[in-house]
């Protein structure tokens, strides 16, 4: 069943990178392969322009669970992007155990 706007089934498989909170997506960075974070960047990445113009039309408290979801997977691509884009590593290089702990979320 999907979980994303059917504007978005491409992403379908990338749904899992869907999570509310930004602890939750740089652990999930953290945890997967180079290869995984790739494949999710490759996909993801092309469509950001369009989901951009889509959700920009919407109000955070009207959002449908959909919608939330797919704000969620492109707030994880930008996590991703540091990792595929310059450190060709999951993990900030040089930086021990970094955490990134956000005092706020963005409310939805």
């Amino acid at each position: 069943m999907p979980v994303l706007p059917p504007d978005f089934a491409d992403l379908e498989p990338f749904a899992d990178w869907a999570v509310p909170s930004e602890r939750a997506r740089y652990a999930k960075r953290i945890a997967s392969s180079m290869d995984e974070l790739q494949a999710f960047y490759d996909v993801a990445f092309p469509c950001l322009e369009s989901a951009t113009g889509y959700l920009e039309q919407l109000r955070l408290e009207d959002m449908a669970e959909d919608e939330k979801r797919l704000l969620w997977l492109f707030c994880a691509l930008v996590t991703v992007a540091f990792a595929i884009e310059a450190w060709r590593q999951p993990r900030v290089p040089d930086s021990g155990a970094s955490s990134i702990d956000a005092v706020v979320e963005p409310a939805i």
